[in-house]
């Protein structure tokens, strides 16, 4: 029975339609964002397709990478981290997956991340401090977290959303400098010609018509990104259960990595926050906010959902 837990793991119909449901927002939402800007700026349409799609381009196909560099994760191999190797294969065969490439991260932080455009082509990284600090079954309930973000494909959703929300902060900075300066693209930049001081004569000045597009974008992007990131959580999670087939390891795992954050340094939380919504465990956890604002679950939330699966499963749960 256990087996066939196993094998269905990754079917979560209530992720895979929030993530075609924030898919298909964040498109409408561009699109209309990207036509208020040509519409405004006068942005050349030609220059707007081959910027835009070839920053999607490059983001796609180098996500890995840029992951990588920005946790400052290195790639190993199997004579260099065998036991690491050995715990990656045997959940991937568990789980019907291909084998990912591993990552470890020189930091005494505990945490874990995964990345990648697709199941063939993803990094599973861990720190070393999570190595430290962990029994080896929560290091495999954390592997197999993480494999389950992979299996699921919400990392690359993750990726593209980010980018997107990267790239309206971009173009919001790029439209206020020149509004501010030369009052809009055109005149002698992608567009060329006087439409968009024509238009706007008498009018509202075209920084305050991108400031304003640009901070309702880039929030609703926001919202939604943080909407589908904490859901995505309690998926991988429950991923990580029906792999191992012990929920109570994942439990004890994110009790450590939390308890282990607060003992790190503000400043090396700070140096990699950029990563807090594909880690784990977030760098801030137990900064008091609003869960609207969170990329991730509440630890608490994490922990009871963790615990109802442990009882239907009819594994222990401490008191």
């Amino acid at each position: 029975m256990r087996a066939v837990k196993r094998k269905y793991y990754g079917r979560d119909r209530g992720l895979t339609l929030r993530m075609l449901t924030t898919g298909g927002l964040l498109g409408l939402l561009y699109v209309v964002f990207a036509v208020v800007l040509f519409s405004v700026l006068n942005v050349g349409l030609a220059p707007m397709i081959v910027i835009v799609v070839g920053l999607a381009f490059f983001q796609y196909y180098t996500s890995d990478k840029l992951a990588l560099a920005a946790s400052g994760a290195k790639i190993v191999t199997p004579e260099q981290a065998p036991d690491l190797h050995a715990m990656v294969e045997r959940l991937c065969a568990m789980a019907s997956l291909p084998k990912p490439r591993v990552a470890i991260v020189s930091s005494d932080m505990p945490n874990a991340f995964a990345t990648g455009r697709d199941p063939k082509h993803a990094v599973i990284a861990v720190t070393e401090g999570l190595w430290r600090r962990l029994q080896p079954q929560e290091v495999e309930a954390v592997l197999a977290h993480e494999l389950s973000h992979v299996a699921n494909r919400d990392v690359l959703v993750m990726t593209v959303a980010s980018f997107f929300a990267m790239l309206a902060g971009l173009i919001t900075r790029f439209g206020l400098y020149f509004g501010m300066w030369g009052g809009g693209f055109g005149g002698g930049g992608f567009g060329g010609g006087n439409r968009n001081n024509n238009n706007n004569q008498g009018g509202v000045p075209v920084f305050l018509i991108v400031l304003a597009v640009s901070v309702i974008t880039y929030a609703i992007s926001f919202v939604l990104i943080r909407t589908i990131s904490r859901y995505r959580e309690y998926a991988a999670d429950r991923g990580s259960a029906l792999i191992t087939g012990a929920p109570e390891n994942l439990m004890s795992a994110l009790q450590k990595i939390s308890s282990g954050i607060t003992q790190i340094p503000q400043r090396d939380l700070r140096d990699v926050q950029a990563m807090n919504a594909f880690f784990i465990m977030p760098t801030n956890w137990r900064q008091q906010m609003s869960e609207i604002f969170m990329d991730h679950p509440p630890l608490e939330k994490r922990l009871a959902a963790l615990a109802a699966i442990a009882r239907e499963m009819g594994r222990p749960v401490a008191a």
